[in-house]
């Protein structure tokens, strides 16, 4: 366990280095709330919104950060590297899965001090519920970059896939633009991708809606049971 911890404080060392996660994984829906929260004319908007660009946190992590590291490090031999120490390379894939976890539920947290004390936000929903619901969003999201990170080739392509996917969902799904502007044809594109369901999950039970989400949440389960297995059966460590 020692170990484990060890290497969760040292993933967060590396990232103050770069920053690109927490830029994209916490400023960014920072900036957006506080943007966002100005136009909101109603607490019904407020809510919505926040709901949506509280899954900017996850999305970063799981699409980008997590499976660009995971290729750097093998593409570097790291993972190769730490098979000839007493550290397992499991135990260092499983403190960056869980360090991109931490982010992405900070990320949550703060956008909601954002919202509610900066825009008198009142939650109406029950947040036991919301946070199973982000819950199964974030493990979802990250399952796919696991997936892209464990069929990729090469550090490059990793990076093509996970781009085109994290800004697919940036523009389409709603985290930042709401979903009801865009054209049909957009929404209905929107709908292939996963976090468009998330959100809408989100969406419900930030309001306290009845919930009738039955299909985004099957949809969220399939896609973690399926992308999880994938990403066991392919994965190399070099």
């Amino acid at each position: 366990m020692r170990t484990f911890w060890l290497l969760y404080v040292a993933e967060f060392k590396l990232s103050f280095r770069e920053m690109s996660s927490f830029i994209f994984g916490l400023f960014l829906p920072v900036g957006i709330m506080v943007i966002m929260g100005y136009l909101s004319t109603t607490n019904e908007e407020l809510v919505t919104t926040f709901a949506a660009v509280a899954t900017l946190g996850l999305v970063s992590t799981g699409v980008m950060s997590l499976p660009l590291s995971l290729s750097s490090y093998r593409e570097k031999k790291v993972l190769k590297r730490y098979k000839v120490t007493p550290i397992s390379p499991v135990q260092l894939l499983v403190a960056h899965v869980f360090y991109c976890f931490s982010l992405s539920i900070l990320s949550m947290f703060t956008v909601f001090l954002v919202a509610t004390f900066g825009f008198n936000m009142i939650f109406p929903g029950s947040i036991g519920l919301f946070l199973i619901s982000y819950l199964i969003v974030m493990i979802s999201i990250h399952s796919i970059g696991m997936l892209i990170a464990s069929t990729s080739p090469r550090e490059k392509t990793t990076a093509a896939m996970s781009s085109l996917l994290f800004f697919s969902m940036l523009i389409l799904s709603g985290a930042t633009i709401p979903f009801d502007l865009l054209p049909s044809v957009l929404q209905s594109i929107a709908q292939l991708l996963p976090l468009t369901h998330g959100i809408e999950l989100l969406q419900g039970q930030a309001l306290g809606s009845p919930f009738t989400s039955y299909s985004s949440l099957l949809l969220l389960l399939v896609i973690t049971t399926v992308a999880t297995t994938l990403s066991l059966r392919f994965f190399r460590w070099e």
